[in-house]
């Protein structure tokens, strides 16, 4: 194994280290100032309307196929490809996610070029195109729920969860016009980012133009107008079906006042505290930061008590981020594909991938 690699390994198990201890000491203080009662905590499980977890369960599952829908969408120019054929794609990716984190994020487009035969680098750009969906769709559903809701005055810090939407409404539209103009000028863009980000740090610089460049050749997927339409509405789809299944989630803790009247626009600030946790996600310890800042958020913006917070944010990652693994695991075994070898492999050849655009 080359010495870069093992460099590298190493500078992650140090990351995991840190971050198991900082687990450590977090519980051993939480421990000291919250009085904890796992039979509290064991009745509120057995006291959930499992029904609605079922729902929240199927939600995410059916949104896995609209996201292989709107991958075939966006592989149209190039070639025709079934959504059926792509859904293992998107299974078997989260499912990579899911256990050995963000560092796999790259297994989707890796495998959709295998099975298309599509060159890596157009799938790369294609996913990067597919998060700036996914942001603008999350950003849009997000504004609208907080600017426009009934009891949006009733909110923790009104005045400032009114700035945040408009923040995201403001960050929507700009993205939008960005991406008009990479489409149109990709290398200027590119090239106006890295000089002025290579002031700062050269390495900054060059990043930020390969990312620029891939963007706009990504953006080559969307060729014509229907299809922009169709990519939004198929992501705005697939966002409110992921937002009714944390809103299902949630209410299935009928045992707790808070949980089981939880409001469309509070259900918007668990999302986003959520979401913020997953995107720095490492294998294993991620499911516990992930848990651990959803329950503080539960606390002390809803003042749910420890025993149904804690509850309701381990079942929040099960329904949204970790009920694929099973499908996932067994959809690998008959397709024979090893996750972790994919993962590897999807890794590496995204890093040669990147390394070319910068050539370019």
């Amino acid at each position: 194994m080359p010495h870069g690699d093992n460099a590298l390994k190493n500078k992650r198990w140090i990351l995991w280290l840190l971050v198991v201890v900082a687990l450590v000491v977090l519980a051993l203080v939480a421990r000291q100032r919250i009085h904890f009662n796992w039979q509290v905590f064991l009745q509120q499980l057995k006291l959930a309307d499992w029904t609605k977890i079922g729902i929240g369960i199927a939600m995410i599952w059916l949104a896995y196929g609209v996201r292989a829908t709107r991958w075939a969408l966006f592989l149209r120019p190039t070639k025709k490809v079934s959504p059926f054929k792509l859904i293992g794609t998107q299974v078997i990716g989260f499912t990579a996610v899911a256990l050995f984190g963000r560092l796999a994020d790259l297994v989707r487009p890796y495998l959709v070029s295998r099975r298309t035969n599509i060159p890596l680098g157009s799938q790369v750009a294609v996913y990067t195109v597919e998060r700036m969906f996914d942001f603008g769709s999350m950003a849009l559903i997000f504004s609208a729920v907080l600017l426009f809701s009934p009891d949006r005055h009733q909110l923790p810090r009104p005045d400032l969860i009114n700035k945040v939407a408009l923040g995201g409404l403001l960050g929507t539209i700009f993205l939008a016009l960005f991406a008009i103009f990479a489409r149109v000028s990709g290398k200027v863009v590119a090239g106006i980012f890295g000089k002025g980000l290579g002031a700062i740090s050269p390495k900054l610089g060059a990043a930020a133009s390969e990312k620029i460049l891939a963007f706009r050749d990504g953006l080559n997927a969307i060729a014509s107008l229907g299809d922009f339409l169709g990519a939004v509405a198929l992501s705005l789809l697939m966002w409110g079906m992921i937002t009714y299944a944390y809103l299902e989630t949630t209410r299935a803790f009928t045992a707790s006042p808070q949980l089981a009247g939880m409001t469309l626009s509070r259900c918007m600030l668990l999302m986003a505290a959520s979401m913020g946790s997953s995107l720095i996600q490492l294998p294993v310890i991620g499911w516990f930061t992930q848990i651990g800042l959803t329950t503080a958020t539960m606390q002390a913006l809803f003042k749910v008590a420890p025993e149904p917070a804690l509850g309701c944010g381990a079942m929040l990652l099960v329904v949204t981020f970790m009920s694929i693994i099973p499908v996932g695991l067994i959809w690998a075994r008959f397709e024979h594909v090893s996750l972790r070898k994919i993962s590897e492999e999807s890794e590496h050849a995204g890093e040669q991938e990147l390394q070319g655009v910068g050539q370019r």
